[in-house]
């Protein structure tokens, strides 16, 4: 196989989809759309975002050290898009893609009632990085709709129907091709 040297870049894909809500200490709140997001640590169990310092949403993660990481479906790709493409400066946000915040149980920003899966996040250390500064949250609650549970109570990716975000094209995920340790069985 034949391949081309390319300037270095993010071309790590696909990555989640996601909206991340906050709050400030005054009660504002914000929803960001971002796919800068991944796992970081499983004990304790802790996930990373990425944010530019110039966006609305940063400097009411710090000030608060706390976010919400919202898992939207596929059928609320148009409602993470507009809050991707809007600041929260200037547009409220919820009214605009017709989401209701609901009180978390552990922080003070607000779950989105829609999004089927919500990570509760206290931020534990953040890393200025060039362009985006990284927040690393551990997870302190995780609240999901029955709807998308297997009968095992864990989270089933068919009934979540989650997206992903690829070059510059939100995507579905794609059908299974194994499993954690299927090449060892």
């Amino acid at each position: 196989m034949a391949k081309r040297s390319l300037a270095p870049s993010t071309a790590l894909y696909p990555v989640p989809a996601v909206m991340v809500t906050c709050a400030d200490a005054a009660g504002h709140t914000n929803i960001i759309t971002l796919a800068w997001v991944g796992t970081v640590c499983s004990e304790p169990p802790m996930v990373s975002i990425s944010v530019r310092p110039a966006r609305h949403s940063s400097p009411m993660i710090k000030e608060t050290g706390e976010f919400v990481v919202n898992l939207p479906t596929v059928e609320q790709a148009r409602a993470t898009d507009i809050c991707g493409m809007y600041s929260g400066a200037k547009t409220d946000k919820w009214q605009q893609a017709g989401l209701t915040p609901a009180p978390a149980q552990k922080v003070k920003a607000p779950l989105i009632a829609e999004c089927p899966v919500n990570l509760e996040c206290v931020v534990r250390n953040t890393l200025n990085l060039g362009t985006h500064d990284m927040f690393i949250g551990e997870i302190v609650a995780v609240h999901a709709d029955e709807s998308v549970l297997d009968a095992r109570g864990e989270l089933d990716p068919d009934k979540l129907r989650a997206f992903a975000f690829v070059g510059s094209d939100y995507r579905a995920i794609g059908e299974k091709v194994g499993s954690f340790g299927f090449s060892r069985r």
